[in-house]
């Protein structure tokens, strides 16, 4: 019984940044790949105007990117721990931003209801035809996510490491291939704020 059970968690320990479907979820957990992450200019939710990365992560220490198809019902199971880990760090300088995948801008909008979404949303593509022409789809071949669908994706930046100039922000990043598991992701979030405004306070040495 002992040899089974070693075997069955060596086998979850090599599983790569893997999916673990639970009860209709699809978990998976953090780690940190190669992805050659890029800037992008996309049209938000709100007004349908451009807006960019680089400005949108401006004065944050730490923030999740989430790529969602509104009618996935993973993204649906997610959105509730974005939104509260969100809630929970926003005045310590943590973001979301949402960038919603293979859905029209009105079916997102009728997904958030007349509220709107509780942080920053925009539209990479409009319908299922553009599955694999996305950025979002190149990110995660890179990360190795096999999903047919890819929602959500989520990949977490620290703004004050990104590279100023050029298309590449960032080469490598922390990843998750599914959905959050959302304790894992709470203690790395407050660890890393925490790490951030302590480089941020910590004297120059002479």
């Amino acid at each position: 019984m002992n040899k089974l059970f070693g075997l069955i968690v060596l086998a979850l320990a090599l599983m790569p940044a893997a999916v673990y479907a639970q009860d209709g979820h699809e978990y998976s957990p953090l780690a940190e790949k190669t992805v050659n992450y890029k800037n992008w200019t996309l049209n938000d939710l709100k007004d349908n105007k451009p807006v960019d990365l680089r400005s949108l992560v401006q004065g944050k220490k730490l923030v999740m990117v989430v790529y969602f198809a509104p009618w996935c019902p993973n993204w649906r199971n997610e959105a509730p721990v974005a939104a509260r880990l969100y809630e929970k760090y926003k005045d310590q300088g943590f973001a979301v931003i949402g960038v919603s995948e293979y859905g029209s801008r009105d079916d997102v909008k009728n997904y958030f209801g007349p509220t709107g979404a509780p942080y920053t949303v925009v539209s990479e593509s409009e319908t299922r035809d553009a599955r694999d022409k996305t950025a979002h789809f190149g990110y995660r071949q890179s990360a190795g996510d096999t999903r047919k669908w890819g929602s959500p994706w989520n990949i977490f930046l620290q703004p004050a490491a990104l590279a100023k100039s050029g298309d590449v922000l960032t080469e490598k990043a922390w990843i998750v291939n599914g959905e959050l598991i959302e304790a894992d992701v709470d203690k790395f979030i407050g660890e890393h704020l925490k790490t951030s405004t302590v480089a941020l306070i910590t004297p120059c040495k002479e």
